[in-house]
């Protein structure tokens, strides 16, 4: 499962892409979630039945590209220390699956200490 915050649909708009909720796989758009400062193993519960569990940064690979030229640039950079920052979103794992709607609550449980901070998958 991918899951992608919305925030970053406006800092591509501002870097000149046209990309709306859907357009780069993922499945489930959030709002108010530092998604990608979410700690492995993170259980995500939606709406009333769902269960998810964070396993790492979504890795895009150059298919990206095909949608959008330059589009992987942008979802990939690197700091001032060299180190890899990927923006395009989270993977999680299905525990129990059910109907996502529009607007539905989100609460999430941290994995136990310590805690460790997502990889690429």
């Amino acid at each position: 499962m991918h899951l992608i915050h919305v925030v970053l649909f406006a800092f591509l708009a501002g870097q000149g892409f046209k990309v709306s909720p859907g357009d780069l796989g993922e499945n489930i758009t959030t709002t108010g979630i530092d998604l990608l400062g979410l700690p492995q193993r993170t259980r995500m519960f939606i709406g009333g039945d769902v269960k998810l569990e964070i396993t790492g940064l979504r890795n895009p690979c150059s298919q990206i590209e095909n949608f959008q030229p330059g589009l992987l640039g942008a979802v990939v950079k690197k700091n001032d220390d060299g180190a890899v920052i990927r923006m395009a979103g989270i993977m999680a794992i299905v525990l129990k699956g059910g109907i996502v709607r529009t607007g539905d609550a989100l609460r999430l449980q941290l994995p136990p200490l310590p805690h460790h901070a997502l990889e690429r998958v």
